[in-house]
């Protein structure tokens, strides 16, 4: 790739010049916007069966794709006299309200025909009405570095982070011929397309690194480090079979479970510092409201949600857990790095899981967990066994890690050759 033979300055901010022959255009002179759907209440949506159904987009496929999934929609009732727009292809949509700054402002577009389908109302459309603009290349540019800063310069809110039309309409564009914005947009779909793939390739193997780290925890803390050790059934289905030295017992022999309140000022945490499976504890900047049960170094805390059994910390500070946890604290017999680990495993997951109560937020009960049996080999054993699972996942951690910053890595280098090349920084066709 090569640069073009000559550039003008430009007032897109961000943006110094642009290649000579290209025009700068605001949105507003290249289209409009349309609302999505308006006044529908919550029963109007995904009724099964109704005769007045039709499909629509919804936000996830917006938030999720470069270019709308025609396999992604869901179904809206619309009254044989409802004022409500229908999309059309290569119309644009974007996302007007979001919790982070990644999502508002994103785009996609539609580069299918879809019977008579609509909007949902947390976003808005743009139909281009120039027969020289590829709706393509234009979607790709509102993805570059330059005009998502353009954007989100004018985006606020608390709860919310909100995008006004105006500064959608007002936003100014460069737009070579319409040959080269179909090659532009030729080129991007291969490049991206590899890139993707590469990207997918890298996140199926974090996958692989999860499911070898538990299969060695599981089997670790399940059938102990010496794979000829005598075997005994446990008695209990989600034990099975186990060392033939371990003991079963309940698990409040094991732990206490504590409950004292905090009257010092010590450091709270909630469930969003604890990375599920992991272990690992996250710094945020929240501000938890409310008195915690206090928990103390080598205490662990527990996730009681459902959908945050996975989160097991074991804490190396003092300090108080505010919200949905139970802070289990070991006794003599216990080794509290095997314990973490035990208490980790996808067994353990799976068993008090089964046991959830409540539709809005299930949890699992301290009843159900100090009652359930469980099998520990004595502390000697518990500590080998903890010092060989931390040996061997440290190796996949940093594997992990590795990959993590090269998923970073292909991340940013395909934002930056969308943003040089539909920028006109460089020059994809002769």
């Amino acid at each position: 790739m090569r640069k073009y033979d000559s550039y003008k300055p430009t007032k897109i901010e961000f943006l110094d010049e642009i290649p000579e022959h290209w025009e700068e255009k605001r949105m507003r002179f290249v289209g409009y916007m349309y609302g999505g759907l308006s006044g529908k209440s919550a029963a109007d949506f995904n009724q099964s069966n109704h005769e007045e159904n039709k499909y629509f987009i919804p936000f996830t496929n917006i938030a999720n794709n470069f270019r709308i999934n025609p396999e992604n929609l869901q179904t809206v009732v619309i009254g044989e006299n409802e004022n409500q727009n229908t999309v059309h292809k290569g119309d644009l949509f974007f996302l007007m309200s979001s919790e982070n700054y990644d999502d508002v402002g994103k785009s996609a577009v539609l580069i299918d025909e879809l019977p008579e389908t609509y909007l949902n109302s947390f976003c808005k459309g743009f139909r281009i009405t120039k027969e020289n603009i590829i709706p393509e290349f234009l979607n790709y540019q509102l993805h570059s570095k330059q005009h998502r800063h353009n954007l989100l310069t004018g985006a606020n809110g608390f709860t919310r982070i909100n995008l006004k039309i105006d500064k959608v309409i007002d936003l100014l564009t460069a737009l070579p011929s319409p040959g080269e914005q179909t090659a532009i947009a030729n080129y991007l779909d291969h490049k991206t397309a590899e890139l993707d793939e590469l990207i997918a390739d890298k996140k199926r193997l974090l996958e692989l690194y999860e499911e070898e780290k538990s299969a060695i925890i599981n089997q670790a803390v399940t059938k102990g480090l010496n794979s000829n050790v005598p075997m005994k059934n446990s008695g209990i289905e989600w034990l099975g079979e186990i060392p033939d030295h371990w003991e079963v017992k309940r698990f409040k022999y094991y732990f206490n479970l504590i409950t004292e309140k905090v009257e010092e000022d010590l450091p709270k945490i909630g469930l969003e510092n604890i990375e599920s499976k992991s272990g690992k504890f996250i710094e945020t900047d929240t501000d938890f409201a409310g008195q915690g049960v206090r928990f103390r170094p080598k205490d662990i805390l527990f996730g009681k949600l459902r959908p945050y059994l996975a989160k097991v910390w074991l804490s190396n500070f003092d300090g108080q857990a505010v919200g949905d946890f139970y802070v289990f604290r070991s006794k003599q017999e216990v080794y509290p790095e095997f314990a973490k680990f035990r208490i980790l495993d996808s067994s353990f997951i799976e068993v008090t899981n089964s046991s959830t109560y409540g539709s809005k937020m299930p949890r699992v009960s301290w009843e159900f967990i100090a009652d359930l049996p469980i099998a520990f080999p004595e502390i000697q054993e518990q500590q080998s066994i903890a010092r060989h699972i931390e040996t061997k996942c440290s190796v996949i951690v940093a594997k992990k890690a590795k990959t993590e910053k090269l998923i970073e890595l292909l991340t940013e280098y395909r934002t930056a050759l969308i943003s040089e090349v539909v920028t006109g920084k460089v020059k994809v066709i002769e």
